[in-house]
This record gives structure tokens, sequence and C-alpha cells, in this order.
């Protein structure tokens, strides 16, 4: 009886499908001031703590990935500038890693896309300070013997959305509200 119930069990997993984890990932964005050009910008690095995508045999059918906000790191600078940012953006005026020190994203679809470059669309929901809203990304995806890859385009979504607010007597006029990211995830 307990050999049936795990038989049960074990299929039932396959079912629903076949979970690999994330052995490598680049995590990359883009901030903006005044203007969304690279001379107005700061970019970095965030570093990816763990993650999983979910195959239903060739097929995406979900996915989660975390986010270590406290790795937060602009490597446009070096030095005292580099440190002064990076510590801005950890503090209460954008992210708050000392309350909030971990962001999340899950994969809820992935449907085909126009985009020959990046033929996929993936959906999902990221989770930042607390707050979770849609962001959707295009990628381009490969499974070649177990190993999943994915790669996005540089995409957009709105920091406002996630109470990403920079408390300035300037408010948000100086920093737009587009972050910028590019994601290279491997999995197996």
């Amino acid at each position: 009886m307990k050999n049936l119930i795990l038989a049960a069990l074990l299929a039932g997993g396959f079912a629903f499908g076949q979970s690999k984890k994330v052995i490598s990932s680049s995590v990359q964005w883009w901030g903006y001031k005044l203007a969304k050009t690279e001379a107005s910008s700061h970019n970095g690095v965030v570093n990816l703590t763990a993650g999983n995508v979910v195959m239903k045999g060739n097929n995406i059918v979900g996915g989660t990935f975390a986010l270590d906000m406290t790795s937060i790191n602009a490597t446009d600078l070096s030095g005292d500038s580099q440190a002064k940012l990076n510590n801005h953006l950890k503090n209460g005026d954008f992210f708050e890693t000392d309350k909030f020190p971990n962001a999340t994203y899950k994969i809820t679809a992935v449907k085909k896309n126009n985009n020959k470059a990046f033929p996929y669309l993936v959906n999902g929901t990221l989770t930042a300070k607390g707050i979770t809203s849609p962001v959707s990304f295009p990628a381009k995806i490969s499974l070649n013997n177990g190993v999943f890859n994915m790669i996005s385009d540089k995409f957009s979504f709105d920091r406002q959305k996630f109470g990403i607010a920079y408390a300035s007597a300037a408010k948000d006029v100086i920093v737009k509200d587009e972050i910028d990211m590019m994601i290279n995830i491997t999995a197996k």
C-alpha cells in the first residue's frame, strides 16, 4: 500500500512538471536620471540567491527566482562614489533593504512572441518591498541536453508600482520611474 501511494505521488509530481534548479545567473539593471540615456544613467548588478524553473515536457509552466537586494551594486562607478550610490539604493530612498532584503519573481505563463530575436514573452509577478505587480519580458529560451537557458531582452518596469520612490525635495522629477533589466539564467 505504501509503495502504491509513493508511486501515485511521484506520478502526480511528473504530471505537474519537473523542477530545474538555477545553477548560474546574471541580473543587470539600469536606472536613469532626467532622461533615459546612457549619459544620464547608472547601471549594475544584483545577485540571484535561488531559483527554479518548472518544465512540463519542453514547456515552461512556472518558476520562481529570489533576488538578494542587499547585493545591489552599481558597476558604472568605483570607490567612494560607488559606495555612496550603493548605500543610497539600499536605504529608505529606494529599496529599504534592511526591511525588504529580498525581491522575488514568479513566472505565471510563457507565450510565443512576434519578436524573432526574443521569440517568447515571459509573464509573471515581481514582489519588491512587499508589493506584487505584473512584469513581463521578451526572452530567448532553450533546452539542450536537460539544461535550460533563458536570456531576456532589456525590459522595463515602473518602480513606483512597488513603492520605490526617491524621497527628496525634487521627488521623482530627477529620477525616472523606469528601471531596465536584463537577465540570463541557466538551470539544470
